[in-house]
């Protein structure tokens, strides 16, 4: 149990990581056109893996219908395993600049992909894209919640976005994610507790050599392990817990006596 812990804090690590830089999400491109696997009568959801119940189906279907008429946007699911429909599924849907393509193909290691439209990335941008894959479509989540719940909380996420104008992050932390910037604020407050250490018999901080060290443990605390928190929920709790663990780890490494070499003396 632990080590699935360790594992998905690690999943949240990296995704969080790569959110911070220039990677994008894509639907891998596809170099056939199987319209014979698409159905007859329209529908938001081609589910040819079977993954979602047909309740489910129906509930979404009728979700993402209505979505569109109110706010525009084009959210579309395709689910495939060994068959997929290929580029048929462009002119199936009439996909354009305004529609969102979830695809779930669990052959690979993440589960999700996403074929986003010029004018959602205005909204979305592609780190947020990075970061919905991460963490709805990664095998941990998937092993514990099904692909049905995998597909359907990241569209949910995406919705909620647009309705909001767009996000540049995910909405909500969830439990892995919070211990990874726990452990960021724990490791930027014992960096900063070791540069404090005076330096001199008079001194009670070293104020000079906390500011040379800055950059370090300012990203670990402030880019890693508050920064996240407050882009993703409004609530206090983890910001207090993440500026403990950083107050935590400035005075066990402050307090933490250094070594220091007697010195030589002359003969």
């Amino acid at each position: 149990m632990k080590r699935n812990l360790v594992r998905r804090v690690l999943v949240a690590g990296i995704g969080l990581v790569l959110s911070f830089g220039l990677w994008g999400a894509f639907l891998p491109a596809q170099a056939f056109d199987a319209p014979e696997l698409l159905p007859k009568e329209p529908t938001s959801i081609v589910d040819l893996a079977q993954a979602l119940t047909s309740v489910q189906k129906s509930r979404l279907d009728e979700d993402l219908g209505d979505f569109e008429q109110e706010t525009g946007w084009k959210l579309r699911i395709l689910t495939q395993y060994d068959r997929t429909p290929g580029r048929a599924v462009k002119d199936f849907w009439n996909l354009d600049e305004k529609s969102v393509l979830l695809v779930a193909d669990s052959r690979g290691g993440n589960i999700l992909n996403f074929n986003v439209g010029d004018s959602v990335y205005q909204l979305l941008p592609r780190t947020f894209w990075v970061e919905l894959q991460t963490r709805f479509g990664n095998q941990y989540f998937v092993q514990e919640n099904g692909e049905d719940e995998s597909i359907i909380q990241a569209i949910n996420s995406v919705k909620t976005c647009l309705n909001q104008g767009g996000c540049r992050v995910v909405p909500g932390l969830p439990k892995e994610q919070w211990i990874f910037t726990l452990i960021t604020s724990v490791i930027g407050g014992i960096i900063c507790g070791f540069s404090a250490h005076p330096r001199k018999p008079d001194q009670v901080f070293a104020w000079q050599w906390m500011l040379i060290f800055s950059p370090l443990w300012g990203i670990c605390f402030f880019s890693f392990g508050i920064g996240p928190v407050i882009a993703r929920t409004s609530e206090w709790l983890p910001i207090f817990r993440n500026v403990a663990g950083f107050l935590v780890g400035f005075l066990i490494a402050f307090l933490t006596p250094i070594y220091k070499a007697p010195p030589t003396s002359e003969a």
